[in-house]
């Protein structure tokens, strides 16, 4: 028996008119849609008159419901995998599915679309021929100081989705670490019928922000490091290192303390501990 073919389809941002044809087509014809909330995507569903059976497939999902549509496919189901807008498998449920049937010698067909990374990226103004995507910021802790400082750092363009109310504080944290000159856009309700882009320094966009809560989906697009973060006094930085490894931190994490309180990127932080 030939197995399946699973389908990953992108899926419009907002506007339902982004759905590629292509697409239209697949969902209109596939069986099974394994979608991220049932609900959103019944609707992009009766848009196209497509009447599919609809399971439910998200990022908390048991290993049951992965193994039943493995089984599916195995059977010779062809399933379309779709989140509730933009690529699959890009900071949306999706890579494990795909992995497993892919392991389990099933066919994975793309069907590109639309992605609020790119969308972004496309109206930000900023190189894209490298970039940097970190997805969500953790909320708090080590790992959340360590992707701000490789921000502050960074040579390329960085990309990032916020929650519409962590925005404030992730701007804040950004102004405090990086030169509040540093260009930066945020990408609001892409394609959808509130859509707002605003562009400028990261001090300025901290502002507005704070004078303008937002709401829906975020993508903030940061530009490079240009040679114009703040840079504090070697002096500073040494007597600084000095107090931290003397409150008993190791090396390494006095390092990644120091690079997070004083703006500077972890290498140099490293130096400076390494030399004291």
């Amino acid at each position: 028996m030939t197995s399946g073919t699973l389908y990953v389809v992108a899926t419009p941002l907002g506007n339902l008119g982004d759905l590629t044809q292509r697409s239209r087509d697949l969902l209109r014809s596939v069986p099974v849609v394994a979608a991220e909330d049932t609900r959103r995507t019944r609707v992009l569903l009766e848009s196209v008159q497509a009447s599919p059976r609809l399971v439910s497939f998200h990022a908390h999902s048991p290993q049951t419901r992965l193994n039943q549509i493995l089984d599916a496919l195995a059977a010779g189901t062809d399933v379309a995998l779709v989140t509730d807008a933009g690529t699959p498998a890009v900071s949306d449920p999706g890579a494990v599915l795909v992995a497993a049937a892919r392991k389990a010698g099933i066919l994975v067909i793309p069907l590109p679309g639309p992605s609020a990374l790119v969308t972004a990226l496309s109206v930000a103004g900023f190189s894209a021929d490298r970039f940097t995507f970190l997805g969500f910021l953790p909320r708090k802790g080590k790992d959340r100081r360590e992707l701000i400082d490789f921000i502050v750092g960074s040579p390329w363009t960085v990309v990032l989705y916020e929650a519409a109310n962590r925005l404030e504080r992730t701007l804040a944290d950004l102004v405090e670490k990086c030169d509040g000159t540093r260009l930066a856009v945020v990408a609001r309700e892409l394609t959808k019928k509130y859509e707002d882009i605003q562009a400028g320094t990261l001090d300025s966009l901290a502002v507005y922000y704070g004078e303008h809560p937002p709401r829906g989906e975020v993508t903030v697009v940061i530009g490079a490091a240009t040679g114009t973060t703040r840079h504090p006094d070697p002096d500073q930085l040494n007597a600084r290192g000095r107090q931290l490894l003397a409150e008993g931190l190791s090396g390494r994490d006095a390092a990644l303390e120091l690079a997070g309180q004083m703006g500077i990127s972890r290498n140099e932080a490293y130096r400076v501990i390494n030399s004291l």
